[in-house]
């Protein structure tokens, strides 16, 4: 056998050699993109807040330029402290939900978890249900009384719109925060709002919509975006 015919075959089996080597390499790789390993769900304590947290949570706040008082938690009803849950509303990740009747708001995470806060429902708050989007946001906002309720109570006057409201503080009844609820593109006059009132938690109360204590309702504002979906169960 020639020198040269030697030469050609172990040259062809080389070649087939690195060819299959090549296709069990673009095997292995078409294998791993094809089962992908499955994403890990995003997993959260569900427990109640301890002592020490809450001390934290609901302790005294310095907050543009306002010092908000502490919370005295241990006088309110502990169902209504900020605390993870699992989720009970199926709602999608990033949606608000407040259920009016038991006086809960829910903000839904991912992973089938909810962060949920206890809230106090004014007479405006019962006026209104189904789903809008947080369209504005404000850090300590003026107060500005509607007509109607100026004219309920008209030493409000002084804070009538016309008058341009009541200058932002801790007397302020939308609190340290407000969140104001937009649908079809129209103001609902339904706002989500800090109060200083922590009483008022978990109670029907004679006016505003949705308070929250002013702890939470910070915490609130740093969840929801602008344009989150908010749902209202009446």
């Amino acid at each position: 056998m020639s020198t040269n015919i030697v030469t050609t075959r172990r040259s062809m089996l080389f070649g087939m050699a690195s060819a299959t080597a090549v296709l069990a390499g673009c095997a292995t790789e078409r294998s791993r993109i094809a089962n992908p390993p499955a994403p890990q769900p995003v997993t959260r304590p569900v427990t109640a807040p301890s002592d020490a947290e809450l001390a934290v949570m609901y302790g005294p706040v310095s907050d543009g330029g306002f010092l908000i008082p502490a919370i005295p938690y241990r006088q309110m009803d502990p169902k209504f402290y900020r605390q993870r849950v699992v989720d009970p509303t199926g709602e999608a990740p990033g949606t608000v939900i407040v259920d009016t009747p038991k006086r809960f708001l829910y903000v839904v995470e991912p992973g089938g978890t909810a962060m949920r806060y206890g809230v106090g429902i004014g007479r405006e708050g019962f006026a209104w249900q189904g789903e809008g989007v947080i369209h504005w946001r404000q850090a300590w906002p003026r107060w500005k009384p509607p007509r109607e309720m100026v004219a309920r109570q008209p030493e409000l006057e002084r804070y009538s719109i016309e008058n341009g409201g009541m200058e932002p503080g801790l007397k302020n009844p939308l609190g340290a925060r407000a969140l104001y609820i937009f649908q079809n593109g129209q103001d609902t006059l339904y706002r989500l709002h800090g109060n200083p009132e922590w009483r008022s938690i978990g109670k029907a109360v004679s006016s505003g919509c949705v308070r929250l204590i002013n702890q939470d309702v910070i915490d609130l504002y740093e969840r929801v975006p602008y344009h989150a979906r908010i749902v209202v169960w009446q």
